[in-house]
């Protein structure tokens, strides 16, 4: 799943506690992805620059052009275990659950079906296990804008209701 999506689904459970608690998971439903890619994306478009298409144009992207260190920090910042981990080490230095990291989690979990074995499969169990699934591509259209019509439907009935709230209080 693309990582403004994941930001999306994460944050949506925490869109009517308080702006903060949402942006708070939006940032972790994004983190795994963003530790893992966001230093290398940068250099990669440095390096090779925008206007090298046939580079882009390759599905999945030749995975020989993705140093070794993105690969090592994908499989700790996709892995249940690590996450669960850094839970509860939080969980204990601030004396309370931060629920807004459960969307670290859920990045996780919907990343399992949506990676195949063709481009960065997700490592769930690391480092106790390299097992993945081959699932879906996330590039796949009909995936693609499944997901995005399914987190747009949820967006939707929280506006909806919202309104529907704000009229009755009127």
């Amino acid at each position: 799943m693309d990582i403004a999506a994941h930001g999306l689904y994460g944050g949506a459970g925490f869109v009517t506690k308080s702006k903060k608690s949402f942006w708070l998971a939006f940032w972790w439903g994004i983190f795994p992805d963003l530790i893992a890619f966001g230093l290398f994306f940068p250099v990669f478009l440095y390096t090779y620059g925008l206007d090298r298409q046939q580079i882009m144009r390759v599905e999945p992207p030749t995975l020989d052009i993705i140093p070794q260190y993105v690969h090592t920090i994908y499989n700790y910042s996709h892995s249940l275990i690590i996450f669960a981990l850094v839970f509860g080490l939080v969980w204990i230095l601030f004396k309370r659950p931060v629920y807004e990291m459960l969307a670290w989690g859920l990045h996780i979990l919907m990343d399992i079906p949506s990676h195949s074995d063709a481009f960065f499969p997700t490592p769930f169990l690391y480092p106790l296990s390299s097992f993945h699934i081959n699932g879906i591509a996330w590039g796949t259209p009909w995936f693609f804008f499944s997901y995005w019509g399914i987190v747009l439907c949820i967006y939707a009935a929280i506006f909806l209701r919202r309104r529907a709230r704000a009229t009755l209080r009127t």
